[in-house]
């Protein structure tokens, strides 16, 4: 997140000066600039600045009919390309809005190029384009301005609470890296003593209003009672260390110049010594910087003040490359740079202070979160291999070894310890161990009776499997297409290890019927590819188990007869069997089909 605040200045001065920097009109819309304190507060919206409109981008008319309800119009000019923002700062009770114009001139505003119509239902402290300076997501927020040098920009602050605190701006960007002084133009501001001005308090500021014909120079100042002439000083310059409503009057041989500056001087913050800390290296649990901003502040109101970090002094003197506050911390010892700001003005700031931060590394457990045991009740080792003689273990079963021998299913937690003084690093590791069902072939179905056919192995568990035909590669599914007739292996495997079946299979095809009626259509029944299989006898059966006929690598068909006599119209049953390449003779149990005789 960008730290670099240009302007914060909060309601310290009197009302009078207050006044000074507020206008409810855009056309009056106080100038700021590189070094302009801004701070403000809105009663009431003057003139109408939208003529009557409903609607300015995500801005809407109120009761009144008007857009504004309390307003307040700044302008600005910028000198530098970058990328620019700004922070609303407000008391988090009250409701404000904004809308800023890319614009030359109010009567021809546009539509907003950032917008801000949230109501402060969660209670920021701040709106307005970039980032809170929290470093909290909050929804009040615009996307980051790309700017170029010489636009202009019109920026309207509005009050829609019953209560006015008031306000304060702080521009931030990457343009104030480039351009610190001037990526704001100050020649939109015409005052011989220049822009208001935002200092530390116990130091100075030399105000200079040198005029090449002057004959007098007097000095007022007003700190909220109207102003008051210093007394004894009438030189061209006057160096001050109070804030208040500075006024000069120049008296020349030919016209009287009188010019006002506003001065504030912002409390400066002293760091509190830090303790170092040592804490756990994770990756996935970053170490809050956060929790160490209380020490920094010691007794400091943190309302007043920001804390911020750094890996380095000289990031923290200017404010850049700060640290996230959910800092990834890796292993090892490194110094942070503390760096305490003031609200009022980011540039009273105080960086004598830092810590060390150690990491020390937290458990590395490499265990699997999910293992699989066999349904025969078999033992597996579950845990940490590659143990640590670092670590403590310990188990949810009681046992305080790296790993465990288990035979149940269930939740197995993994804990692991390393320490470091008082700072105890812990990770812990939850390892489901599920009972894995062995494999079973319930059917194979043979398809498509021709030249090849389509093999399919089914299962009725339920499980994690894979199938493969032959020496083919295994796969996720039992289908096989293109089998060529001839005997085959089919193998089914647990891919959790726990077992292989294997079933021997004939890859034949035959007809769903015959009609032996002598018309030489189909009159005879048989079995395609009985030639690729060794020693092949098919048993023909009727419908009560009675062998009809067998037939063999000689004698390959039926003709619907049965010694001598024609069997009747009905269905038929048959099995096959074969010798294996073993010489074993198989009946393949998943090819028993009936087929049908028909007269």
């Amino acid at each position: 997140m960008l730290k670099q605040w240009l302007l914060y200045i909060l309601l310290v001065l009197a009302s009078s000066l207050l006044n000074a920097q507020v206008s409810n009109d855009c056309a009056s819309a106080i100038p700021i600039c590189a070094n302009t304190p801004i701070n403000g507060g809105a009663s009431g919206f003057g003139i109408d600045d939208f003529n009557g409109s409903n609607r300015s981008g995500c801005l809407e008319a109120t009761t009144s009919g008007a857009i504004e309800s309390n307003s307040s119009w700044y302008r600005f000019r910028t000198n530098a390309a970058g990328q620019l923002g700004f922070n609303i700062g407000h008391d988090a009770l009250e409701d404000w809005d904004f809308a800023l114009y890319l614009a030359d001139d109010c009567n021809n505003l546009g539509e907003p190029v950032r917008c801000n119509f949230f109501d402060n239902r969660d209670e920021n402290q701040y709106i307005g384009v970039g980032m809170d300076p929290s470093g909290d997501a909050n929804l009040q927020y615009e996307d980051w301005l790309t700017v170029e040098p010489n636009q202009n920009y019109y920026l309207l602050i509005n009050n829609f609470s019953s209560s006015d605190s008031g306000f304060s701006v702080q521009f931030t960007g990457d343009v104030f890296n480039t351009n610190p002084n001037d990526a704001l133009d100050c020649s939109i501001i015409s005052n011989l003593l220049g822009a208001p001005i935002a200092a530390c308090e116990n130091g100075t500021v030399v105000l200079d209003a040198t005029t090449a014909t002057a004959v007098s120079y007097s000095w007022y100042r007003d700190i909220g009672s109207g102003f008051q002439t210093i007394p004894s000083q009438s030189n061209a310059t006057l160096t001050i260390n109070l804030s208040a409503l500075y006024r000069v009057q120049v008296i020349t041989s030919t016209e009287t110049i009188i010019s006002d500056v506003q001065v504030s001087f912002s409390l400066a913050p002293i760091t509190a010594p830090i303790s170092d800390e040592v804490v756990c290296s994770s990756a996935d649990v970053p170490y809050d910087l956060r929790q160490k901003d209380i020490e920094a502040l010691g007794s400091q109101d943190p309302n007043s003040f920001v804390v911020s970090y750094y890996s380095s002094l000289s990031d923290a003197q200017t404010g850049l490359n700060e640290l996230p506050k959910s800092y990834p911390k890796l292993e090892g010892l490194e110094t942070i740079y503390v760096r305490v700001s003031s609200l009022e003005n980011p540039n009273c700031f105080d960086v004598s202070e830092s810590f060390d931060l150690n990491g020390i590394a937290a458990p590395v457990l490499g265990v699997d979160q999910q293992v699989f045991i066999c349904e025969d009740g078999s033992a597996t080792t579950i845990g940490e291999a590659a143990s640590s003689p670092n670590y403590v273990y310990s188990w949810s079963t009681g046992e305080v070894t790296p790993f465990i021998t288990i035979s149940n299913p269930g939740v197995y937690i993994l804990t692991a310890t390393t320490s470091q003084g008082s700072t105890f690093c812990v990770r812990t590791r939850t390892i489901e161990v599920i009972t894995s069902v062995s494999p079973e072939i319930s059917a194979i179905e043979i398809d498509d009776f021709g030249i090849t056919s389509t093999v399919t192995v089914t299962t009725d568990v339920i499980g994690d499997f894979e199938y493969r035909i032959d020496n083919s590669e295994y796969q996720s599914v039992g289908t096989f297409e293109d089998i060529l007739p001839g005997n085959h292996t089919v193998y089914m495997r647990d891919l959790n290890g726990c077992g292989v079946v294997t079933e021997e299979i004939a890859v034949v095809g035959y007809f769903a019927y015959f009609s032996p009626n002598g018309d030489g259509i189909n009159d005879n029944w048989s079995i395609e590819g009985l030639e690729h299989l060794n020693e092949p006898i098919v048993s023909i059966y009727n419908r009560y188990g009675k062998l009809i006929k067998q037939l063999n690598g000689n004698d390959t068909s039926w003709d619907g007869t049965f010694s001598g006599q024609q069997m009747p119209e009905s269905d038929y049953w048959f099995k096959l069997s074969y010798v294996d390449d073993n010489g074993t003779r198989l009946v393949d149990k998943f090819l028993r089909k009936n087929f049908a005789l028909h007269r």
